[in-house]
């Protein structure tokens, strides 16, 4: 009886926490189906006196989403990837690779995850600029300027270090003996083994860099290179009334490309965030 008692209450518990979840979505797609008089009455609608379909015409004109959704998508796939790349072999060297200075050189490494990221805007800003005097390409308001910065992510490295330490040394001892060497190890044996800490952190750097605002809003100057989510800007006014249907209407169908990723590296996330850090 304890332990129905215990399972139900835990089960209400996340019952609570999901609803309080799903809300805010909810309360956004119903938004983008009302009219801009019912956006604020009282009490709230959840159900739209009449659905305006127009609302997400409207969105996906009043922006050159189009471009955006292609910048997005370059830039955080291209970022997912430089991150993964230079995750896993930054975390075999650190996991599976003995040198002096090993595990101090990781700490410190680790440590710039205490630096807030308002901190190195600015540096980073100045480098690209002067970077831009060199060679237009690899200046602001380009492809370079978005993905560059965060191809190598401590979280990253940490992440990935911590699966490589649960694979047993008798695997890499059976490597070499068949006459593998280290990148063969990390690509035949390594990698395959930990495709749920690449998944877990492929869909957090995918999200991060798909959510990104205030950088690409610093780096960028052309409408050609901004992405989607200042795309989101058009439809707040500050002379005019802000439109608020098509507002929750891009932000809809802005969302469906993180909620896919999701959907498909679900599984492996979840083995990931569950086995990472265990040591075996």
């Amino acid at each position: 009886m304890i332990k129905r008692l215990e399972s139900l209450s835990i089960h209400t518990l996340l019952t609570l926490g999901a609803l309080a979840m799903v809300l805010p979505f909810a309360w956004m797609l119903s938004t983008s189906l009302k009219s801009q008089s019912e956006v604020f009455s009282y009490p709230p609608q959840w159900i739209p006196s009449e659905l305006i379909w127009q609302n997400y015409v409207r969105a996906w004109q009043g922006a050159p989403f189009a471009r955006y959704f292609l910048n997005s998508i370059v830039i955080a796939l291209a970022v997912t990837l430089g991150t993964l790349i230079t995750g896993s072999l930054a975390a075999f060297a650190f996991a599976r690779i003995r040198f002096p200075g090993r595990d101090a050189l990781f700490a410190i490494y680790l440590s710039s995850m205490m630096i807030p990221h308002q901190m190195t805007i600015i540096p980073s800003f100045l480098v690209l600029r002067n970077l831009g005097d060199i060679s237009p390409a690899l200046g602001l308001d380009t492809y370079f300027a978005l993905i560059a910065p965060f191809v190598a992510s401590a979280f990253g490295i940490f992440l990935l270090r911590q699966s490589f330490l649960t694979l047993p040394n008798e695997l890499e001892d059976a490597a070499i003996l068949d006459g593998c060497g280290k990148l063969g190890f990390l690509w035949r044996i390594v990698i395959p083994l930990s495709r749920p800490a690449l998944a877990t952190l492929a869909l957090f750097t995918f999200m991060g860099n798909w959510n990104s605002y205030l950088w690409p809003l610093i780096v960028t100057n052309s409408n050609d290179m901004r992405t989607v989510q200042i795309g989101l800007r058009y439809f707040v006014g500050q002379e005019t009334a802000s439109q608020w249907g098509s507002l929750m209407a891009a932000a809809v169908f802005i969302t469906f490309p993180v909620v896919i990723v999701y959907l498909v590296v679900q599984k492996q996330f979840v083995q990931g965030i569950a086995g990472t850090g265990i040591k075996q």
